[in-house]
């Protein structure tokens, strides 16, 4: 992999302060004084490389972007960020704990190389939020009112995709429906016939191909997996070579799940795939007993950089969050319910039907 040496920084041509990536603008912009810099970023998608996974796995020591930041562990969630050496973090950017200690990288960590941009702004993200706090029916009255986006950060966070060639064959035995005629007396004593529903049961076999592009796995412990993977669709067109101006001024997580973890959680997925698209390929109206052989070839791998809005909250005694695409704009949550609510809830709808079934019965 390609090594880059040091984080470098951008200038504001004006006031000389650090500029930073602004989604909204598309740029590296000015904080202190809102003056866009000049500086030019890389864009040329066909400079981003995939790695033959068998020889990285089999070294597992390859080398990248070496970014000059400090990372911290979170003791409570197990996150691991990258700041700028001079930034001290008092607290997780992702669950909100205190207790974040110095963290040392193992050898041989495996950097990104390209990276998806944050192009969702801020204004627009908080707006969505507050929105979807009011469309929480079951929140408690107080956190609606609350609409706590003033801890809201924004976040890139790493990434493994997979790209692999598979060939399958497969065999299943094929179910048919047929219909019989069937005699019977009903509760009266009266003979009647019904139409009952049979299968016959052949044997089949197939093959299948199929390319796996991009298949998507995430090396965060600081966002909860089913609100990532709910918000997930972060386009590889959208991609672009890493730039350390597109990560100026933002916290970076360094993965958590490894390229071993991360290929064996893919080959799991594609696996899964495998055996739904050949599903599909037996005739028949049902099928039962499918037997899938896979083999995968040409399989590579890229390690990415994401973006993602975060907004972590506590409730009573509990952690909640709220994820955004950075990308995107697609949006999940978690709140606390309000028993209160659900109970009135439950006993209206039980009501309903009481009173439907009085009126039925007359």
């Amino acid at each position: 992999m390609k090594e880059v040496a040091a984080l470098n920084k951008f200038f504001c041509p004006a006031c000389g302060g650090e500029a930073v990536w602004n989604p909204a603008r598309r740029a590296l912009l000015c904080p202190y004084c809102g003056v866009e810099s000049a500086a030019e970023l890389a864009q040329d998608a066909s400079r981003i490389r995939e790695h033959d996974l068998a020889s990285a796995l089999g070294e597992v020591s390859a080398q990248g972007v070496a970014l000059q930041r400090v990372s911290v562990q979170c003791q409570s969630c197990k996150a691991v960020s990258l700041f700028k050496a001079q930034q001290v973090a008092n607290r997780c950017e992702f669950c909100g704990s205190s207790a974040v200690v110095p963290y040392t990288a193992s050898q041989g960590a495996i950097y990104p190389e390209s990276v998806i941009p944050f192009k969702q702004p801020e204004s627009a993200v908080r707006e969505n939020i507050r929105a979807w706090y009011k469309g929480r029916w079951f929140a408690p009255n107080k956190l609606k009112s609350r609409a706590l986006v003033d801890t809201i950060h924004g976040l890139y966070i790493p990434y493994w995709t997979f790209d692999a060639h598979a060939d399958a064959s497969w065999t299943a035995e094929s179910g048919y429906y047929y219909y019989v005629t069937e005699t019977y007396r009903d509760s009266k004593g009266q003979t009647q016939t019904r139409q009952v529903r049979k299968i016959r049961w052949t044997p089949s076999a197939g093959q299948l191909e199929h390319f796996f592009n991009d298949d998507m796995v995430p090396a965060t412990l600081g966002v909860h997996d089913g609100l990532l993977r709910r918000v997930q669709h972060f386009p590889a067109e959208a991609l672009v070579p890493f730039d350390t101006g597109y990560v100026s001024g933002w916290v970076v997580e360094q993965y958590q799940v490894d390229l071993p973890q991360a290929a064996q959680i893919s080959r799991e997925q594609m696996d899964a795939m495998l055996r739904s698209l050949c599903a599909q390929q037996v005739p028949g109206d049902t099928h039962r007993n499918l037997v899938v052989h896979g083999r995968y070839s040409r399989q590579t791998f890229k390690h990415i950089l994401v973006p993602v809005w975060l907004l972590t909250y506590t409730y009573g005694r509990k952690s909640y969050q709220v994820v955004v695409n950075g990308w995107s704009g697609a949006m999940a949550g978690e709140y606390p319910r309000s028993w209160v609510k659900i109970t009135f809830a439950v006993l209206g709808a039980l009501l309903l039907v009481l009173i439907f079934l009085f009126f039925y019965s007359q």
